[in-house]
């Protein structure tokens, strides 16, 4: 499937909720979407670590890291855990580090910006819950659809 946020707003605007435009595409599949798994958690990407360790089946794991600006969640070691354990992409409520390696890898990688600062490993935070930024609610199991003019959310898969 060929995923055009456009197209699937169009042809679904009872279904889709779309979040505001804040972020910018740094992974190397511009355009990607499945299933959502949810994170939430600050400063603090030890679970990010044991979820993309998990099989990805295609979905896309939700970070909710508070929007965090003061270092960043995944780097260019976890992008490419998600690429071998098959997850289609990671959307980053917060940054992200290694940019110009993670822009070479076969998943889609949206966040906010780039800090060049790791995380402290706490193994705190919380997994598959609902998570909320930019006006939208991400639903573990709803679906994510991203492309180079935005991210939206459906309860259900689009076509």
């Amino acid at each position: 499937m060929t995923i055009q946020t456009t197209d699937l707003c169009d042809a679904n605007e009872d279904k889709v909720s779309v979040v505001s435009p804040m972020f910018r595409s740094f992974g190397g599949r511009s355009a990607f979407g499945g299933p959502i798994t949810t994170l939430k958690l600050f400063e603090d990407n030890a679970l990010v670590r044991k979820t993309l360790e998990s099989p990805g089946d295609s979905r896309v794991l939700v970070i909710d890291g508070g929007g965090s600006m003061r270092c960043a969640l995944v780097g260019d070691q976890l992008a490419a855990l998600g690429v071998r354990n098959g997850w289609a992409g990671i959307v980053v409520y917060g940054c992200i580090r290694d940019s110009k390696a993670i822009a070479t890898m076969d998943i889609g990688v949206f966040a906010l910006g780039t800090h060049p600062r790791k995380t402290i490993k706490r193994n705190t935070g919380e997994a598959d819950l609902p998570v909320t930024f930019g006006g939208v609610t991400f639903i573990p199991g709803h679906y994510l659809y991203a492309d180079e003019d935005g991210v939206i959310v459906s309860p259900t898969a689009l076509q």
